[in-house]
């Protein structure tokens, strides 16, 4: 990809970065996805200072598999947990507490179990669409290689924008929404904290420019996340854009990542990423209400 300088596997990283290999694309995916299993791709995100990397996670299950994403959008209603955590989001109770029911009353339920997580957004009415779980989502590199690949997505308000500051999208990417939310992960590399930021600092890279257009990303510590059952960690990226093919692509964004580890030692993640300034973009306080929504599915 053309990144000068940047740490080989198992390398130190740049000053202040996430650590290395702790970035793994997760989901299924058609095997032209899956071309970068088992290698690792580094990100040298301008202006940040931060080097981020990504390694091959459950992509190879997927391959192996043959998985291939569906085109075909559905919502996937599934156990919901109950009780009430910050900021009146309901948490800590075990998923049967509500059935298949939402935690937000009106919201859809999205879950992945591949990742083992699941989450609510708003509803149709409010402009949000979930697709099939196993769906893939991803932004390719100039050789057709996956950055970052999702799966479990939802889409804020599809179709507004014409053009996009990256157009290596794959899948439901890059499609002119506002926001979009997914999950990943699947490998054992690097720890939680790790895993946090680079996801967060990757999407947003991803997103919003890429190694063709880079933005500037400044990647947040990572901080305790515990709400709803997940005992992990959560980080924030704030993303400058660099590539505004059009107006409107946001001038900045913002992507939340919640990082959680599996008894059998395999971290997967959640994340959001969202354009900011521009008409009807989420606010924080409606980010925050999303991510309130995660929790986890038994491992």
């Amino acid at each position: 990809m053309g990144a000068a300088g940047v740490p080989g596997p198992g390398g130190p990283a740049g000053p202040g970065a996430p650590g290395p290999g702790s970035q793994p694309p997760g989901g299924s995916g058609k095997k032209g996805l899956l071309a970068a299993v088992g290698a690792v791709v580094a990100l040298a995100v301008i202006g940040g200072g931060v080097f981020l990397l990504t390694s091959g996670g459950d992509d190879k299950k997927s391959d192996e598999a043959g998985d291939k994403p569906k085109s075909s959008a559905s919502a996937s209603q599934a156990p919901a947990g109950g009780g009430k955590g910050p900021s009146g989001a309901p948490s800590g109770a075990p998923d049967e507490a509500t059935g298949d029911k939402p935690m937000v009353t009106g919201w859809q339920t999205q879950t992945r179990d591949e990742h083992h997580f699941r989450y609510d957004v708003p509803g149709k009415a409010d402009k949000w669409q979930t697709f099939s779980p196993d769906q893939a989502l991803a932004y390719n590199d100039d050789q057709g290689k996956p950055i970052v690949v999702m799966t479990g997505t939802s889409n804020y308000r599809e179709g507004g924008c014409a053009s996009t500051a990256n157009p290596k999208a794959f899948g439901e990417a890059g499609k002119g929404q506002l926001a979009t939310v997914g999950t990943t992960g699947g490998s054992k590399a690097g720890s939680l904290t790790e895993n946090a930021r680079n996801w967060a600092g990757n999407w947003g890279f991803a997103a919003y420019g890429g190694p063709g257009n880079k933005p500037k990303v400044k990647v947040g510590p990572a901080k305790p996340w515990k709400h709803n059952g997940i005992d992990g960690y959560t980080a924030t990226a704030e993303v400058t854009i660099a590539n505004r093919a059009s107006k409107c692509v946001p001038a900045t964004a913002v992507a939340h990542s919640i990082a959680q580890k599996l008894p059998d030692g395999t971290i997967h993640g959640w994340v959001i990423y969202a354009d900011q300034g521009v008409p009807n973009a989420l606010s924080k306080d409606q980010i925050t209400k999303i991510m309130n929504t995660v929790r986890p599915t038994a491992p």
